[in-house]
């Protein structure tokens, strides 16, 4: 069943392939022999003999296989029998224009050129497994035989005692049989070298899919990359259902970190929740490198819906921090803390592509997701490292850690609030170690000294982006309460949303593959002059 469905998944894409190469074999083949026609043609002594004919009637029958392919979609069992007829047909076109030529021209050796021009051109162009091209070569071959065998029947070896004294004394059918036997030497080094032509590009093709191929996920194309790994659009080989596909980079982590990175994915797909990304799958490939599959999400990130937007309307803020909050306290819940609450990672559906539903969102890239322990701290197997993006970083986990909690989420998403009130991040710097001095040290501004923020909102932004964490709200779901409860807000209906993504939607997907404005992620481990800054400024705090 498996095989079958992996069978029928690539179809489509081996049949266009397959259609697209056949038909340039046809092009390759037909234009080489009306190249040579025309050169016959300027040299000819007369206009028109046999020979001409079936030559020039070989070289349209490949171009016939040619114009086939380009029209329509045909199945493959009908290309496979285009490139057979064709290439019987052309190939017996010009068996019988050698039937024609004298035999001091040495049509044996016409043909075999000819021949090996056209059997070149098929393994080169065509995939095909060596079997087939051994079959297709030998059919070929006895038509050549036999037209070699019979050409030379009539031969008076008498007549070529000058030219060829070591046949004058011999028959005809002698004559005969001995070329034939030497052009079959010749065609069997032919049939031996496309063949093998063949079983390796082949084999090559084969592998390239293979590589492309991830247990029960194909890859089709790269569609992002980050720090800890690529992402690939996919699908699946049994359900046909798009998939993104990220591989770890073997080469970017240690193997303690790839073995966290296993756990925290396991840990990430026990979630279940509306506004949290899917994770289906997950394992290694052939060589090791760890990968998990998702579910594959079309829309935009909220950096850049600032990028195209600016500011956003106080209840569409309103809306989206909600439904952050409500991720959250699934995620807090199964005792699970993000670390990298940032723009970049929360996705806005596009409407039109999902029903036409409410704006609807997804937190995404747990891949630093860590979980808590009884004692109330993260779990942290190295003391010495600083994971993140620096404008979304709360004062512990650059400080120290291992005592950070889900009110550090809570943090970033005060941080976002920030972001998307205003337009700009809560603090900003040239370097790294600017940002993370003034998240340790800095007293964070107030949405309303950039924007129309309603009292009740502003605060509980600013209660978030507390340098202590005692000050900020307890639990998400203690935030989503507050949230909840912020009086004197504009709602933001599906009919805002409609209209808002109508106007403003074109341009937001045109840019939606564009670097976000959300921050850089970092991760820093046993670095000596980072951790002695931090613990500079802390000790100042």
């Amino acid at each position: 069943m498996a095989v079958f469905a992996k069978s029928t998944a690539a179809t489509a894409e081996e049949r266009a392939f397959l259609q697209h190469r056949i038909g340039l074999f046809g092009l390759v083949a037909g234009g080489c022999y009306l190249f040579f026609l025309s050169f016959r043609l300027l040299f000819a002594d007369v206009w028109w003999r046999p020979s001409l004919g079936y030559h020039l009637a070989s070289g349209l029958v490949f171009m016939g296989v040619w114009l086939a392919c380009r029209v329509g979609q045909h199945s493959l069992r009908v290309l496979r029998g285009i490139e057979t007829v064709g290439l019987l047909l052309g190939t017996g076109a010009l068996v019988v224009m050698g039937a024609y030529v004298e035999h001091v021209a040495r049509p044996d050796f016409i043909l075999l050129l000819a021949l090996t021009v056209a059997l070149t051109a098929r393994a080169v162009y065509v995939p095909s497994s060596a079997r087939r091209s051994f079959a297709l070569a030998a059919a070929v071959g006895v038509q050549l035989l036999v037209c070699v065998y019979f050409s030379f029947l009539d031969l008076v070896p008498t007549n070529w005692g000058a030219v060829a004294p070591e046949i004058a004394n011999q028959t005809a059918a002698g004559v005969a049989r001995g070329l034939t036997v030497q052009a079959a030497a010749w065609w069997a080094m032919t049939v031996a070298v496309t063949t093998a032509t063949s079983r390796v590009i082949y084999g090559l093709r084969r592998e390239i899919r293979d590589a492309k191929q991830l247990g029960q996920y194909l890859l089709e194309h790269k569609i992002g990359e980050g720090g800890m790994g690529t992402v690939y659009q996919a699908s699946h080989a049994l359900l046909r259902r798009p998939t993104a596909v990220k591989l770890l980079h073997a080469g970017r982590a240690s193997e303690a970190q790839q073995q966290r990175f296993e756990t925290e994915v396991q840990h990430t797909a026990r979630l279940n929740h509306p506004n949290i990304v899917t994770i289906f799958d997950y394992g290694h490939t052939p060589d090791g490198v760890f990968y998990y599959a998702m579910e594959l999400i079309h829309g935009v990130t909220l950096g850049r819906l600032v990028d195209v937007d600016g500011p956003q309307p106080v209840g569409r803020v309103l809306a989206i921090l909600e439904q952050v909050g409500q991720a959250l306290v699934c995620a807090h819940g199964e005792g699970l803390v993000h670390r990298d609450i940032k723009p970049a990672n929360i996705l806005l559906l596009l409407p039109h592509l999902y029903g036409g539903q409410p704006e609807q969102l997804k937190l995404l890239d747990f891949g630093l997701v860590k979980e808590l322990k009884d004692t109330g701290g993260i779990d942290v197997t190295h003391a010495n490292e600083i994971a993140g993006t620096p404008q979304y970083m709360c004062p512990e986990a650059i400080s120290d850690p291992t005592t950070m909690d889900g009110r550090g989420d809570l943090y970033a998403v005060g941080a976002i609030g920030f972001y998307l009130l205003t337009g700009r991040h809560v603090f900003e710097g040239s370097t790294v170690i600017e940002v993370l001095g003034q998240h340790l040290l800095a007293e964070p501004p107030r949405p309303s000294a950039y924007a129309e923020v309603p009292k009740a909102l502003d605060d509980l932004i600013h209660r978030c982006l507390a340098k202590d964490p005692a000050r900020r709200p307890d639990t998400a779901l203690t935030f989503l309460q507050e949230l909840e409860s912020v009086p004197d807000v504009p709602p933001w209906t599906p009919a805002h949303a409609l209209a808002w993504w109508c106007d403003k939607g074109k341009t937001l997907e045109a840019t939606q593959l564009s670097e976000p404005t959300g921050g850089l992620s970092i991760q820093i481990a046993g670095s000596t002059e980072l951790r002695s800054t931090t613990d500079d400024l802390a000790r100042h705090r």
